[in-house]
């Protein structure tokens, strides 16, 4: 059973897939635009994402590229597009596996089964260190949780994987071009995509770029994350 995000605004297609993927034992959430999409993925655990590319508000390789801004979860993509050309392009841009349409129900599940013990052996390769402490803050990378001076703080996936990688090498500086490919699993990147995450993470640090306390951003060459100057909780 897997967490399944179905993308895809034509009803019949959506509908069709809804009712064989629950028929398969899955969990399944749909939206019908790009935009809906970085919603759910932002605020919910999905174990694959099947990604349409005709969408009415973005095309679909632009969502992909956001997706991967924002999260490492799979995602297989289903159109009807069959260039080998643009195959090529979205598998290089983040894509795990592409479907051209249509397609069977069978055929779907074998390649979602296919992408999940990709992705459960890529993740048992490589188990998660021991608890994380620096300063006032904890991080917790096989609970997936990290607090604040004992306070639980509430972090989106990627935000928590950003902050448990600087909180594995405190006092390091870590290059922009290290962040997008050990966190974001990309060789390049909107520099954008840093900054906006470092913004929401500052934020709930309680700390700004102009008073920082953890996060420290040295402009041209990285970002690091040491004690607060004081020592001392907030």
């Amino acid at each position: 059973m897997a967490s399944v995000l179905v993308v895809e605004d034509d009803q019949f297609v959506r509908s069709a897939l809804i009712r064989h993927l629950t028929d398969a034992s899955h969990i399944v959430r749909s939206v019908g635009t790009a935009l809906e999409a970085l919603r759910e993925v932002a605020h919910f655990r999905f174990d694959v994402v099947i990604l349409d590319l005709g969408l009415p508000d973005l095309d679909g390789s632009e969502a992909l590229k956001m997706l991967r801004g924002i999260t490492d979860v799979p995602v297989i993509i289903a159109t009807a597009r069959d260039d080998e050309t643009e195959v090529v392009r979205l598998l290089n841009a983040g894509a795990d596996d592409y479907l051209t349409k249509p397609f069977s129900v069978e055929h779907l599940s074998a390649r979602i089964a296919a992408v999940l013990r990709r992705s459960r052996a890529g993740a048992a390769e490589a188990p998660p260190p021991s608890v994380l402490r620096v300063g006032g803050l904890t991080v917790d990378p096989r609970r997936r949780q990290a607090e604040l001076d004992g306070t639980r703080l509430d972090l989106t996936r990627r935000e928590f994987d950003l902050l448990a990688f600087l909180a594995g090498r405190p006092g390091v500086v870590v290059p922009r071009r290290e962040l997008l490919a050990e966190v974001w699993q990309q060789s390049y990147g909107d520099d954008q995509t840093i900054d906006v995450h470092l913004s929401w993470l500052r934020r709930k640090l309680g700390e700004t770029a102009a008073r920082p306390r953890y996060l420290h951003t040295l402009r041209g060459v990285g970002v690091k994350l040491e004690p607060p100057v004081d020592g001392g909780p907030r």
